[in-house]
């Protein structure tokens, strides 16, 4: 298919509506949205999960499955509306004009087939190109997309590269037919932040240099900031505030926009002074949406017999482009301040309840794994690790995925044993004892809380049954009946109804299967509770709730709460004192205050530049890191660390690629394992400022 030349919008959404047929009926997913996409414009779409973001973004590639019909309003592409495509057009035109990018890269990449010739495939189907071309084609978009070594990623298959790696081999794939329009549905979710953060610095460069237009689908509104011109929020099938992002950012107009942006832990929140605000109420379900405003339950703001009256249509707000869909535009305060959530005493940390010192967790792979045979190499996923938990305090472990964290909770837990070193927990030695050896009080006084709520649960069991199971095994409660009390008052203790007891975790949102994995992580009083990434798969509004119950709880129990986490906003937010690891290293710790503070590891210099924050006040300081963390089979010599730090040339003898840095004392409680002098340290500027308003 040629290319059409054209001048205009090159995306023109207008009034679509959109709904899926099953047997229980016709169920909206989308209603009276529109937007328009300019020639290298990039369009943001933010929302909740359910909110219809990836309904649109089918719309527009009219790939909506045997259910999904438009049933009103058109999508015109640089002036022609798609629903007047044959099949065949629409498919030169997918992949070719406009291509989409997922956000599993995997999906979209064949096991089987080498990259370069998944990626030559487009332009030969798609344009006709010979395969000598194509080639060529390949290595300039793979090395426009900062591949190492890109004729040898060519050669290589996707399960040979890392996360990283694969969403920019699904990026150059979109790019191989300079497509008019890109668009990115959660493209950086599955990945790490510094990852993150180069793909963010990739898509806004290849934006520029090839003009491409953007429809950007995130729940993340740093993301949007970082990326968008303008952007379009949505709730539960709507648009209800759009315009570009100093306007919505700093002006804006619709209530849940403001209530979104008090949910999110942006710099200056404190989880005792100025609390997050989490939104009430639940998301409606779409064939539960309630009259009027789809938000009017949720709303501060909600009037009766007016907000659920009738539909409410998008008003302009000031005639440039700036719209929202709310009744009460003109009657709401939007400078008033906000009325904070209750204020909390700062916790005392008590005596110290865990101790680790000196830990390490080594496991032995064979060459040949899958066959056996072959020189058995050592895995270094945990390296002299020591720190010391104390009772009601929260310590934040936070690095990239192959750091050593989730190993560290393994053997914490008793999954794992260690290779060597100390685990005591009240003294008790627990280092060696795998989970089916410990002692019941043992096993109840240290949980966990996991990452996706959805693997966690039995999806055979009642809510209400699973909880009394984790009670029977902690030997808690003389009979059923004291049992099915305790599991009363553990609903209640995570904010649930009781009637949610006889319900199936299906019935459940994701928010509220966390909040039953909390309910049995507290089932037999645990004194120490490792939360492993507990709220990255939810919601921001259903973060800032769920991270609430676990602050209120910690301060009502005294609990010692281990929380891993990449994202250094909500870590900032909730924690006292920090760990930061790097490739099975303890690389800093120290408390909140002294890790987000210069002098930093360079390593946590380059995190907390890479954290999206979605503040226009915040000036952030840009360091990219090239390439990914090195494998724990193979680490560098030296510093871990030395392969990808921007502050290496500043040692002098090559110290930091032949001798791994000893941990020294900064001041405080502040701990760094660093090479660099302490001038060099003194230096440092902060990464993030926020700008006099």
């Amino acid at each position: 298919m040629e290319k059409m030349d054209y001048s205009g919008p090159i995306l023109e959404i207008d009034n679509l509506s959109i709904s899926f047929f099953t047997r229980a009926g016709e169920i909206p997913a989308v209603m009276d949205f529109s937007t328009t996409v300019m020639p290298g414009e990039a369009v943001g779409l933010v929302g909740e999960s359910g909110c219809g973001k990836s309904t649109v973004a089918l719309g527009v590639m009219q790939d909506l499955g045997v259910n999904g019909k438009i049933v009103s309003g058109a999508v015109k592409f640089k002036g022609r509306d798609l629903a007047s495509f044959s099949s065949d057009e629409l498919r030169a035109l997918r992949g070719s004009e406009i291509a989409m990018i997922y956000q599993e890269p995997m999906a979209s990449l064949n096991p089987a087939m080498k990259i370069g010739k998944q990626l030559m495939e487009v332009p030969m189907i798609h344009a006709g190109t010979k395969a000598e071309d194509a080639y060529k084609l390949a290595l300039e978009v793979v090395t426009d997309v900062k591949m190492p070594d890109p004729k040898r990623i060519l050669e290589s298959y996707p399960h040979q590269l890392s996360g990283g790696q694969q969403q920019r081999i699904v990026i150059a794939m979109a790019l191989m037919s300079k497509p008019s329009l890109l668009i990115l549905d959660e493209p950086t979710t599955a990945l790490d932040v510094t990852v993150e953060a180069g793909i963010v610095d990739l898509v806004r460069g290849l934006g520029e240099k090839y003009g491409t237009s953007m429809l950007f689908i995130s729940h993340n509104l740093g993301l949007i900031l970082d990326t968008c011109d303008r952007l379009c929020v949505m709730y539960s099938g709507e648009a209800v505030e759009t315009g570009n992002i100093a306007d919505v950012f700093n002006k804006m107009q619709h209530p849940y926009t403001q209530a979104l942006f008090r949910s999110i832990p942006l710099p200056g929140t404190d989880k005792n002074a100025a609390p997050l605000v989490a939104i009430p109420g639940n998301f409606p379900l779409p064939h539960e949406r309630p009259l009027g405003c789809n938000f009017g339950p949720r709303c501060d703001y909600f009037e009766e017999g007016r907000c659920n009256n009738s539909m409410i249509a998008m008003e302009d707000i000031t005639g440039n482009g700036h719209e929202s869909r709310c009744l009460r535009i003109k009657e709401i305060d939007w400078n008033a301040k906000i009325a904070k959530a209750n204020d909390t005493d700062k916790t005392k940390p008590g005596k110290v309840v865990l101790k680790v010192e000196t830990l390490k967790k080594y496991y032995e792979v064979a060459a040949n794994a899958l066959f056996g045979g072959g020189d058995v190499r050592v895995v270094k996923a945990n390296e002299t690790i020591s720190f010391e938990a104390r009772e009601s305090e929260t310590l934040a472990i936070v690095g990239e995925s192959g750091c050593g964290k989730s190993t560290l909770a393994k053997v914490l837990m008793g999954l794992e044993t260690a290779t060597d070193g100390n685990v005591a927990l009240n003294k008790l030695a627990i280092e060696g004892t795998p989970i089916q050896e410990r002692k019941t009080e043992t096993v109840s006084s240290i949980q966990m809380v996991f990452q996706n709520p959805f693997d966690t649960l039995n999806p055979s069991m009642t809510v209400g049954s699973q909880i009394i199971r984790a009670l029977e095994i902690f030997k808690i409660g003389d009979d059923s009946s004291a049992r099915k009390q305790r599991m009363l008052e553990l609903l209640d203790l995570v904010k649930l109804p009781r009637a949610f007891a006889d319900r199936m975790p299906r019935q459940l949102s994701g928010g509220q299967k966390q909040r039953v994995g909390i309910a049995r992580a507290f089932a037999g009083n645990a004194q120490v509770v490792v939360a492993d990434e507990p709220v990255s798969a939810l919601d921001v509004s259903v973060q800032a709730a769920v991270t609430d119950l676990l602050m209120e709880i910690q301060r009502d129990n005294k609990t010692t709460l281990l929380f891993i986490s990449h994202d250094l906003s909500i870590v900032r937010y909730l924690s006292d004192r920090v760990m930061v690891m790097y490739l099975g290293h303890v690389v800093e710790m120290g408390t909140t205050e002294e890790v987000f503070s210069p002098p930093y590891h360079p390593y946590t210099e380059a995190l907390l530049s890479a954290v999206p924050v979605a503040d226009t006040n915040v000036k952030k300081k840009r360091i990219i890191l090239e390439g990914d963390i090195p494998s724990a089979m193979n680490p560098p010599s030296g510093c871990p660390f030395q392969t990808r730090c921007l502050h290496k040339h500043n040692v002098p003898n090559n110290l930091c690629d032949t001798e791994l840095p000893p941990m020294r004392d900064l001041t405080g409680f502040h701990q760094i394992k660093c090479h660099l002098e302490q001038k060099w340290l003194n230096q440092m500027e902060p990464v993030i400022k926020i700008a006099a308003e």
